[in-house]
């Protein structure tokens, strides 16, 4: 893989770095300008910090990086930093500290920003590893991002009439392909060296020779997701592993989060609004448990995460692994559902322009989809530039997600960019798709 020009070039990394840094602002804003103060400063569940918290916390990160680390200037606000760290404080405990208040945590975010902006003007992209290609900057867009998508999926959780608003994805016609895309036998190469803005667990690439397999041309659907629940899915032992029949059973669980059946028909939750479960959109808001489940259920299994980066990636044809499924160019959008350009997935078989040179769809985008695998480091990993961005989470603790999200922007996601999360998370905006042995 070859990384494009405008991650090399100075001039193009500037105004790259400048365009990922306004565009996460600009959503961080909205995010956080949608709704009153009180619903900022509430925290709308356990799992997730107050919407507060996460704009003070995106301040604070940029000024520890780009002004502090980067540029070598004194702290602005350094008796904030315990409070916005996010390993001091559990996200249970964030709405009892002395949190900014909304007005001082836009002031204090906003100050950082000019500032910050002032040192990406001035920077050379060279000296350090922290500097070299403007990765500092593009570690905190990416940062930016994901707790974008971390405020997005605490609005999905706060109760009350809709706070935010977008267009669906424009329905094509329906998918009439085939169910599943084999994927043959051979060496690739997985991770990268190359990507200037990718973060440690995604380093270094490496060869893994994978045996052949199948896997779905699409994420799995609402409607064959429906199909398990009605063949008593959620109620057989025999499809779950013992740790996933115990957490269902312990917590009630009979569908996905946020579904509740009303007369003959799924009903479900969206951002306020309520609707009829659309059965071609791929399934949403379930967890590793209920994707293991299904898989099982279905006479398959989970893909590997190798599996699932090699029908991602790989071009039979040039032997070469690629930046994205449709090539080394920037996602549009007629590659993928990103950016919360959509508050909901596209149909499943959506995007042929994003399609991999295999034939497999929306593997970036619209959902992420769980993996059979636990969150290891690669051979060769160096934690860069802290230990607690990846290296503490891994083990068979978190298991790993890929592709992204509708809610997952451009510079967050990548054909190797990997998410991990506890197999019981069912608020984050996670699908899958299945996999089967062999070439038969």
């Amino acid at each position: 893989m070859t990384a494009p020009e405008s991650l090399t070039d100075p001039e193009s990394l500037r105004e790259r770095a400048l365009e990922a840094l306004v565009t996460a602002r600009d959503r961080t804003a909205l995010l956080t300008s949608c709704v009153e103060e009180p619903e900022l400063t509430a925290q709308h569940s356990p799992l997730m910090s107050p919407l507060v918290w996460d704009l003070a916390h995106i301040g604070n990160q940029e000024e520890l990086w780009l002004l502090r680390a980067v540029a070598g200037r004194e702290p602005m606000r350094p008796e904030i930093d315990g409070l916005y760290d996010a390993f001091e404080h559990p996200r249970a405990e964030r709405p009892s500290l002395p949190l900014l208040p909304p007005e001082e945590a836009r002031r204090y975010a906003a100050d950082v920003r000019g500032r910050a902006l002032d040192v990406l003007e001035s920077s050379t992209f060279r000296g350090t590893r922290l500097t070299e290609a403007g990765f500092a900057f593009g570690m905190i867009a990416q940062h930016e991002q994901q707790h974008d998508e971390t405020m997005l999926i605490t609005h999905q959780l706060r109760r009350g009439p809709a706070a935010l608003t977008a267009p669906d994805p424009v329905a094509g016609p329906p998918f009439t392909g085939p169910a599943e895309v084999l994927v043959p036998a051979g060496p690739f190469t997985m991770g990268t060296s190359a990507e200037p803005w990718s973060l440690d667990n995604e380093r270094p690439a490496h060869q893994r020779d994978i045996p052949a397999f199948h896997i779905d041309t699409t994420p799995v659907t609402n409607a064959a997701y429906q199909a398990f629940i009605e063949d008593g899915g959620y109620g057989d032992a025999r499809w779950w592993t013992a740790e996933g029949w115990d957490h269902i059973r312990a917590h009630s669980i009979e569908a996905p989060l946020y579904w509740r059946r009303d007369g003959g028909q799924w009903l479900r939750r969206r951002f306020g609004v309520t609707e009829v479960v659309p059965p071609d959109e791929p399934v949403l808001h379930v967890s590793w448990y209920e994707a293991d489940a299904y898989a099982r259920w279905a006479g398959r299994r989970l893909p590997t995460e190798a599996e699932w980066e090699k029908a991602a990636r790989h071009d039979p044809v040039s032997g070469r692994s690629r930046r994205y499924p449709w090539g080394d160019e920037d996602p549009t959008p007629d590659h993928a559902n990103l950016g919360q350009r959509h508050l909901r997935p596209a149909p499943a078989g959506s995007y042929p322009a994003g399609e991999s040179p295999l034939g497999v769809r929306q593997l970036i985008g619209d959902v992420w989809e769980w993996t059979a695998s636990d969150f290891t480091a690669y051979p060769g990993f160096t934690a860069f530039p802290y230990k607690e961005y990846s290296e503490v989470f891994f083990g068979p603790e978190h298991k790993v997600l890929r592709g992204g999200s509708f809610a997952v922007d451009q510079v967050a996601c990548r054909g190797t960019f990997r998410n991990w999360d506890y197999p019981v998370r069912r608020q984050i905006f996670s699908g899958f798709r299945t996999a089967r042995d062999g070439a038969a």
